[in-house]
């Protein structure tokens, strides 16, 4: 089988072949007791989750659900831990909770390798992607990405409000995933469609949630095939050469970590950077500490991390169980909240308070167990870089209508609006 051969199908026809899943009904509406009917989609989780996890965490620490067919959400660390670290008992197969739940014959694979995949396929696939993403090869990235952010500064010249996700955060790793993958920065739009229907579509009805997924599988086959009349030296060029077990990868391997890449690549970290500018524009004093002491933007970051986490990953129960004290049922659905783990008291001094000097942090924001990020470099090189231009350019600036600021819904929590009152330094 030629590279080409590959990829004459559409992925749109191959998932005739594919065997079927479970769907259950879809549930929406008013949370009544976030301790027996969670849900991580309701507009009082999106806008503050913190104060509901920290009830949890006091009266239940593993909270249950009927909706998307029946799930769990630990709250403690060590729960949230001890699942990450499981292989043998929970599956990574999917790690986005909705409605829908892939067969297990997907497994050890899954939909977007290696973030989906299981031991041992897992490790394999993890080290094909590794290369691009350490310190030296992400230090390459900081010059261009430095620049980009002043670029977008320089548009905001003349404007005493701007929106800092939209103008600001969204933009940074929408240039540098473009790049990287090697797709046309002025898709940086579909992107962002791409992200809400994956992330935030979950209890969208099949049917429109399906047409989405498919249209982004259509646009990674369209870049794809481009790369093959085109070949040039990114990552996409890369996944469509890369071997593992002596053959090329499956097209959906390849369209699979593409997928990852765009999604993941971009959305938890253009909300990293917008929490942590809210955070600024609401706290002065924090601000006026780091314009005045740049040198500590490196460590107030890990702790922007810690305390505003973004990323929530969910896996399935592989078979019945009791588990620390509940009784789970295979394919149940469990949440990681790595931000709830991130707020545990028991793991954390001053766990529900931002300081920003904090000396020791090992936050679990990035993961733990063997799907910690892997582009966790590059995910703190983008919001060291953003971080340190901003408060450089813009030092005095304060959240413009503190109402106005939107959070996502979903596993990826980040503001989606945030309009900031720049003053001018003097």
């Amino acid at each position: 089988m030629t590279v080409d051969d590959r990829f004459t199908q559409g992925f749109r026809e191959t998932r005739e072949d594919e065997p079927l899943g479970t769907r259950n009904e879809v549930i929406t509406g008013p949370v009544s007791d976030w301790a027996t009917d969670f849900s991580h989609l309701e507009p009082e989780w999106a806008a503050d989750p913190y104060p509901i996890q920290d009830d949890l965490r006091a009266r239940c620490p593993i909270a249950h659900t009927d909706r998307f067919g029946g799930g769990w959400l630990p709250t403690r660390y060590e729960d949230v831990a001890a699942i990450a670290y499981d292989t043998e008992r929970f599956s990574s197969r999917s790690i986005i909770m909705s409605n829908f739940r892939p067969p297990r014959d997907l497994a050890p694979v899954g939909g977007t390798p290696p973030i989906s995949s299981d031991p041992p396929f897992h490790h394999d696939a993890r080290k094909l992607l590794l290369p691009a993403f350490t310190k030296t090869a992400v230090s390459r990235m900081e010059g261009p990405t430095r620049a980009f952010c002043h670029q977008l500064i320089d548009a905001f010249e003349g404007r005493d409000v701007v929106d800092a996700a939209r103008d600001y955060a969204q933009h940074i790793p929408v240039r540098v995933i473009a790049d990287m993958l090697g797709f046309p920065q002025e898709d940086g739009p579909r992107f962002r469609e791409f992200i809400e229907s994956s992330l935030e579509g979950v209890n969208l009805p099949p049917e429109e949630r399906i047409e989405r997924m498919d249209e982004l599988f259509d646009y990674l086959l369209a870049q794809i095939r481009d790369h093959l009349d085109h070949p040039r030296d990114d990552l996409t060029t890369y996944l469509i050469e890369a071997e593992l077990y002596g053959r090329k990868l499956d097209p959906s391997h390849v369209a699979g970590t593409m997928a990852l890449l765009l999604i993941a690549g971009i959305d938890t970290t253009w909300s990293a950077i917008g929490a942590s500018l809210w955070h600024l524009a609401k706290t002065p004093a924090d601000r006026e500490r780091l314009v005045a002491e740049p040198g500590l933007v490196p460590t107030a970051m890990e702790e922007f991390l810690r305390v505003y986490a973004p990323v929530t990953m969910a896996r399935l129960v592989k078979e019945d169980m009791h588990w620390n004290g509940v009784d789970m049922k295979a394919d149940d659905w469990v949440l990681l909240s790595f931000p709830a783990a991130n707020r545990d008291p028991a793991q954390f001094e001053q766990a529900d308070e931002v300081v920003i000097d904090r000396k020791v942090n090992r936050h679990v924001a990035f993961g733990l167990g063997i799907h910690r990020c892997v582009g966790s470099h590059l995910a703190r090189m983008e919001l060291r870089v953003a971080l340190e231009v901003w408060l450089e350019r813009m030092p005095r600036f304060e959240l413009a209508d503190p109402a106005a600021v939107t959070w996502a819904a979903g596993q990826v929590r980040g503001p989606r609006s945030l309009p900031l009152r720049l003053g001018r330094s003097s």
